[in-house]
């Protein structure tokens, strides 16, 4: 969601001169995917940013406090009130979408940073696996100019979320209360119903192999680097990324080591690309 710009969003600028606000889930250590998404674009771009960690039962009163309508809804019909939100003070614009601040970034500081965020390319990824049911809803794909990019994050962040499963229990959020804010939105009786162990654990990481099997062929297209075009990072990547560096905060650190060698290291060598962008600020 992107609220009224001033100058209009037609006007394009090589770099902003004041710092934005950049909000993001308080954690003992970053591990949401889609701050992370929006944290990798705004490194890509080299955009000055300061981050503002906002627990979670805060959110949606800091979402309404600056005007940024919840973008997605629970399955009860209720908002889903999350992070991150972009605030420019350079133009008065306010985005509260991971994909949105990608956009906006990219047509408001087109060359800034390292360029294009959204160079045309085939994303020929799918994922139709059933979601756990507490899962949070998914950013529905939109139509236009960066329509292969938002189907691709569709279908990545369903692939990555039928195995949150994996990621839950070890979320490490900042307090209690953000615990029980999650089990409150989930809809579970207790923070342990989010525990998954034993042989249940041990089929979701083989399911989580075989989905990684099917994404890892796009990055074996082209061998020059350890991006989908090679040695050239685009927002595909940093949508894979997003996910990544949640898998990196909230993976048993075994599993973790796992992930990154499979499928010849490919995702190993996705993270360690991506790691100039992912500077915490």
């Amino acid at each position: 969601m992107v609220v009224p710009l001033s100058p209009p969003s037609a006007m394009a600028f090589l770099k902003p001169s004041e710092t934005m606000d950049f909000y993001d889930i308080a954690m003992r250590r970053p591990a949401s995917v889609n701050p992370w998404k929006a944290r990798l674009a705004l490194n890509f771009k080299d955009i000055a940013h300061k981050t503002i960690w906002v627990p979670l039962p805060d959110i949606g009163k800091v979402r309404r406090g600056l005007g940024v309508p919840a973008c997605r809804k629970l399955a009860d019909g209720s908002d889903f009130h999350t992070l991150p939100i972009l605030v420019d003070p350079n133009t008065g614009a306010k985005i509260g979408d991971s994909f949105d601040i990608a956009v906006y970034l990219q047509q408001m500081y087109p060359d800034s940073g390292d360029g294009d965020l959204f160079p045309p390319q085939v994303l020929d990824y799918t994922c139709d696996q059933d979601l756990p049911a507490w899962a949070p809803p998914l950013t529905k794909p939109r139509k236009g100019e960066y329509a292969e990019y938002a189907r691709f994050n569709m279908h990545v962040d369903r692939a990555f979320s039928a195995h949150v499963g994996l990621m839950g229990y070890y979320i490490p959020f900042d307090s209690q209360a953000s615990r029980d804010e999650l089990v409150r939105r989930a809809g579970v009786k207790s923070w342990d119903d989010f525990l998954v162990t034993g042989e249940a654990r041990e089929k979701m990481m083989e399911s989580l192999w075989l989905m990684l099997g099917g994404l890892a062929k796009l990055f074996s297209r082209d061998a020059s680097g350890p991006f989908i075009l090679g040695a050239r990072a685009s927002y595909a990547d940093l949508i894979v990324g997003g996910w990544l560096h949640m898998m990196h905060g909230t993976l048993l650190y075994g599993e973790w080591r796992e992930v990154r060698g499979w499928h010849g290291g490919v995702f190993g060598r996705l993270f360690d690309g991506l790691q100039k962008y992912a500077a915490v600020k």
